[in-house]
């Protein structure tokens, strides 16, 4: 299953997260021509990273 991006409206609460400069360069030039704001973007990213983590347990 491929990342597909999507409009969504949630309830929300604010967070700061510091970013590399070079990803967010990659993420804007990436979202450029499409309907989809920074933070739709990151959001979108996580829940498919969530949905799609091994989920087995690594032994230490």
């Amino acid at each position: 299953m491929s990342f597909q991006l999507k409009a969504n409206k949630k309830e929300t609460e604010n967070k700061t997260i510091r970013f590399p400069l070079p990803l967010i360069e990659r993420i804007e030039k990436a979202l450029e021509n499409q309907d989809v704001t920074f933070s739709s973007f990151v959001l979108q990213a996580c829940e498919y990273a969530l949905e799609n983590m091994d989920s087995s347990k690594k032994e230490s």
